[in-house]
């Protein structure tokens, strides 16, 4: 009897202690977290580009007909004025057609000289009853067509010399010789193909950003842009100048224009990097995005409480990046949120904070 109390007495014992899994952990653990403030927040659409030379300010220039160069004095990097001979070329066909169009002037100047000077004695001739007006009429009809031939030998002459004044090449703006494929003797052909020179102004330089069609609609004009160059130093600001109005039914990406806000040290065909800002809120409450915990379709956070333990907050998104989610609603500013340690942490955990 005595061994069988002892045993109902252990057996008691065993019952009353409870289990492994219902042993309350005490231990804290430990979480970063951070201190939610105001900031703003921005979402980018990032696009490769090249620096280039705004419309305009970027001229090639070639032979207007198959030619030899005489005078090229401008070297590659050289500076230019505007009005500063940059190539005078040989273009023997340009000098006989003008000499032919001018010999085509006199010769109908001639003939409207003869021709008025016949008009004249016929007028005198009728007058006096000698001449037939027939024959008036058809000397005035040949001082007609006389008049008529010696306008197009004169526009065609017009059209020789600017034709020929094309031999000479003047700048039109200030700028810099970017290329020089040429010298003196060179003989050069009347195609796009046969740079002579190319010049262009450095002062009005843009990047031309190729930025994939399925983002053009968060690209607009106006939108700063930060313009990241080789090498990784400070980006250079600047703003979206134009974006396409079209694009093509199999194009991937299409090319939008931007300016700098300064000068840039940039030299053309510098490829560069850019981030278009495509959204900005201001004073926004926003958490690293590791932060934010989901189940099924709500969002939650977990916030470090004054009491020392963890607790589970619903929020709402707002405009979410790469690193970053806005709190459109739930949580306020100087709220803690754990940002390290919070994965399946349980609502009311004991934590040890550290930031």
């Amino acid at each position: 009897m005595r061994m069988l109390a002892v045993a109902l007495m252990l057996a008691a014992a065993a019952c009353s202690k409870p289990s492994v899994e219902q042993v309350e952990t005490t231990a804290a653990t430990p979480v970063m977290v951070v201190t939610v403030s105001p900031q703003t927040m921005e979402s980018a659409v990032t696009a490769s580009g090249t620096v280039s030379a705004a419309p305009g300010a970027d001229w090639t220039i070639t032979a207007p007909e198959p030619a030899r160069i005489l005078e090229i004095p401008k070297a590659e990097g050289d500076r230019v004025r505007t009005g500063d001979l940059l190539v005078r070329f040989e273009i023997p066909s340009l000098s006989t057609d003008v000499a032919t169009r001018r010999a085509e002037v006199q010769a109908a100047q001639a003939r409207v000289e003869n021709a008025q000077a016949n008009v004249n004695r016929l007028a005198t001739l009728v007058d006096h009853g000698v001449a037939a007006q027939k024959d008036l009429e058809d000397a005035r009809r040949d001082l007609s067509e006389a008049k008529a031939a010696l306008g197009q030998a004169e526009a065609a002459t017009h059209n020789a010399l600017a034709l020929e004044s094309r031999a000479v090449v003047r700048a039109r703006f200030d700028g810099v010789v970017a290329k020089r494929a040429h010298n003196p003797g060179d003989i050069v052909e009347a195609a796009a193909s046969d740079v002579v020179l190319r010049v262009i102004d450095p002062a009005k330089l843009q990047v031309v950003a190729s930025v994939a069609i399925a983002d053009l609609t968060r690209v607009q004009a106006g939108r700063p842009v930060r313009i990241f160059m080789p090498g990784g130093d400070e980006p250079e600001a600047g703003k979206v100048l134009t974006r396409p109005v079209a694009v093509g039914q199999t194009g991937v990406a299409a090319d939008v224009r931007i300016a700098f806000d300064a000068p840039t040290r940039l030299a053309a065909g510098t490829p560069v990097r850019v981030e278009i800002v495509s959204e900005q809120h201001r004073d926004a409450l926003a958490v690293p995005a590791t932060a934010v915990l989901h189940e099924d379709e709500d969002a939650f956070v977990m916030i470090a409480g004054a009491d020392g333990k963890a607790h589970k907050r619903a929020v709402t998104l707002g405009l979410t990046t790469q690193n970053l989610a806005e709190i459109a609603s739930g949580l306020k500013s100087g709220e803690s949120v754990i940002v390290k340690g919070h994965q399946g942490l349980p609502d009311g955990a004991a934590i040890a904070p550290a930031k």
